[in-house]
């Protein structure tokens, strides 16, 4: 991942009526090519990155977020407002949160290492890197 680190990390919706800041640094960013991500998203793979659950700090619409169980151990967060996609939790990686990188007011500062679920992607919307690409998850192993 790249980005220099420093500076406040901060983003929202689309319509701004949600604003939220990271206490502390995006840390796994990646590609997800699972068929939720692409339903969630409209788009053929979500950019994200983690940070501890605790550090998605909502500074501002937090009555505006709608919630959706999107598996058996997910929930999404996004904008009521607009739609914006904002967060992804899995409860069974309840330490950390999964968020949208292009929500970030400065998406440019971290760049996703990886593609996983891999073997879901759309055919037509094949990446043109060499970032390493997972069928399933990272803990399954590459292909």
């Amino acid at each position: 991942m790249s980005g220099d680190g420093s500076g406040d990390w901060t983003g929202g919706c689309l319509c701004g009526t949600v604003r939220y800041r990271l206490a502390s640094a995006p840390t796994d960013a990646g590609w997800c090519h699972c068929r939720t991500c692409q339903l969630n998203s409209g788009s053929p793979a979500m950019a994200f990155a983690s940070v501890p659950a605790d550090a998605f700090v909502v500074e501002q619409g937090l009555a505006s977020i709608g919630r959706v169980s999107s598996s058996e151990s997910g929930e999404r967060w996004f904008c009521h407002a607009c739609g914006t996609p904002l967060l992804m939790r899995d409860t069974s990686a309840a330490a950390t949160a999964d968020f949208s990188l292009a929500t970030l007011d400065h998406p440019e500062r971290v760049t996703p290492g990886f593609h996983m679920f891999y073997a879901s992607r759309i055919p037509w919307a094949e990446p043109a890197d060499d970032l390493p690409r997972y069928p399933r998850s990272r803990a399954e192993g590459l292909s």
